[in-house]
């Protein structure tokens, strides 16, 4: 089962979301739609960015750590979201 590292953004209030599943179609859903409480409740609505996929929970977890320190923000902004 592969597990993706995913780049949410809240084009509204250019928030960026950075987290890791082993299903992207149903994350999405919950970001956007079924939960009703957590961080990302308040910047609906979501636009999926940027994915990566791997064989491993831990190279999944390593990627998404890598990701959300300010050199990996620091991508995200300039090479994903072009800002």
């Amino acid at each position: 089962m592969p597990f993706h590292v995913y780049v949410l953004h809240s084009p509204p209030l250019n928030k960026i979301y950075i987290g890791f599943t082993s299903d992207i179609e149903a994350r999405m859903l919950s970001h956007n739609i079924l939960a009703n409480k957590g961080w990302t409740v308040n910047f609906r609505p979501w636009t999926l960015v940027y994915t990566e996929s791997f064989q491993t929970k831990m190279e999944a977890m390593k990627r998404e750590k890598e990701l959300k320190s300010a050199r990996g923000r620091e991508f995200i902004r300039k090479s994903v979201l072009n800002q």
